[in-house]
């Protein structure tokens, strides 16, 4: 499988011109938010709701899964540690996972925690403007409704393009890859966001790939298969109407 091609591709330019200054250390939560931004407007992009509501809820699945405070399996997920980590999000949903110990899966994780997307995304949005990666914007959009926007900063800029090129890096490559960045594959294809990685040929092409890395973790596996079947549900419902 060839990993360079044709070099007029926008996203292998990309690629190419990567600043050197390494990008801040970001949690999965932060950086699938800073993916379904969008670049210049600070709004969000991807699949509509709920993909990126379990996208997120699932990111914060696999960063306590990650730091060794949750482990899954087919049937349960098990909680190792209770010790904070200092990342409000994954505190908070942590909390919420050790109330209920080894009771349920972490199918029931990413809706519950899904469910719930709203407040940790404002957590997580926060969070990053405090970082100096996004700013926050206030507006009036038609002179009456709220209209809040996350532009990003220029370390935020840095941030989602070495993201994006680290994730087609993988993608293109053979190697096995780091649970990490397989797992974030998985978050980008669930949320609908491959397309902002991938050239459209590269799409055609390396999307058995995208599928197999996607679907090399547990969470990965549950989340594509929750998703899925959220939506067949929602065409079912609408196709009855």
């Amino acid at each position: 499988m060839d990993a360079v091609l044709d070099s007029d591709t926008s996203h292998e330019q990309q690629s190419r011109n990567q600043p050197e200054v390494p990008a801040m250390q970001l949690t999965m939560p932060e950086e699938i938010i800073l993916l379904l931004l969008d670049d210049r407007t600070g709004r969000p992009i991807g699949l509509p709701a709920p993909a990126g509501d379990y996208a997120l809820a699932s990111a914060i699945l696999m960063q306590l899964s990650l730091e060794g405070r949750i482990d899954t399996d087919p049937e349960k997920l098990m909680v190792i540690s209770q010790k904070p980590s200092g990342d409000a999000v994954l505190d908070e949903a942590m909390a919420l996972i050790a109330a209920h110990p080894g009771q349920s899966d972490s199918r029931h994780w990413i809706v519950e925690l899904g469910s719930r997307a709203e407040g940790f995304r404002g957590m997580t949005l926060e969070g990053l403007v405090v970082k100096g990666v996004l700013r926050k914007e206030e507006g009036r959009f038609l002179w009456v409704f709220a209209d809040r926007r996350y532009p990003k900063a220029p370390e935020g800029k840095l941030d989602v393009m070495e993201v994006r090129a680290r994730l087609r890096a993988v993608i293109l490559s053979q190697e096995i890859p780091e649970p990490h960045d397989s797992l974030m594959i998985g978050l980008a294809r669930s949320a609908g966001i491959i397309p902002l990685i991938l050239s459209a040929t590269e799409q055609e092409r390396y999307g058995k790939r995208v599928d197999q890395l996607a679907n090399l973790e547990e969470l990965g596996r549950t989340l594509s298969s929750v998703t899925r079947e959220v939506y067949a549900m929602m065409l079912a419902f609408a196709g009855s109407h």
